[in-house]
């Protein structure tokens, strides 16, 4: 059975992973139009990899506790999905 991930989540100042547990899945992952400043991937170099307002990216059967993002305090990401 697939389950569906909607989630709205927090922007830290360090790098945070996007689940505390491993999850495989298949995602949109948005930096809100409404953020005010760029949002950083952790690259798979530990480049800071940008992602800007409103850019968004699907992500294919990633586990998202080995996806890392960082920004300012206050700004969002979400990520839209499922196990799929």
């Amino acid at each position: 059975m697939n389950n569906v991930i909607a989630r709205k989540i927090a922007v830290t100042a360090s790098y945070a992973a996007l689940s505390s547990s491993s999850e495989v899945v298949t995602v949109t992952l948005s930096a809100l139009t409404s953020n005010s400043h760029d949002v950083y991937l952790e690259g798979d170099t530990g480049d800071d990899v940008p992602l800007i307002a409103g850019e968004w990216h699907t992500l294919k059967s990633v586990d998202l506790s080995r996806v890392k993002i960082k920004g300012t305090v206050g700004d969002y990401v979400s990520i839209i999905g499922g196990t799929w």
